[in-house]
């Protein structure tokens, strides 16, 4: 069973700069997808980005240019490097993983991914 610890949340002002990671374990599927997802105060779940199990990356308009997501696949784990915050950033992100998805030209159904990390809190000051 494939398990997911995210790091790395914490506050910042806006204009600041965040790294999220997220571990996994448990699972030797090679490749794999994992996909970023946030959701902030009274707002629904939002994918943001996303790597394929080729490599391939996606992400949402609001983050592109600003966010960037890697693995390092000798430590299991996945990040998300976050620029230029802004306080619409503030919400918690999840990291999710999919073994049945290769490329990615889109953030893929919520459906795909099997299992959740439980979340780190990301909050942006104004």
């Amino acid at each position: 069973q494939v398990q997911l610890v995210e790091s790395g949340g914490g506050s910042v002002q806006s204009g600041g700069s965040l790294t999220l990671s997220c571990q996994y374990s448990g699972s030797t599927v090679r490749p794999y997808c994992m996909g970023w997802f946030r959701r902030g105060l009274m707002k629904e779940r939002e994918g943001v980005a996303v790597i394929g199990g080729d490599d391939s990356t996606f992400y949402i308009g609001s983050v592109k240019g600003r966010f960037s997501v890697s693995r390092d696949s000798a430590k299991n784990t996945v990040y998300l490097d976050m620029n230029n915050l802004q306080p619409e950033d503030t919400a918690v992100y999840s990291c999710a993983f999919a073994s049945s998805v290769l490329n990615v030209r889109n953030i893929p159904p919520v459906g795909l991914f099997e299992a959740w990390g439980q979340g780190t809190q990301v909050t942006v000051s104004s």
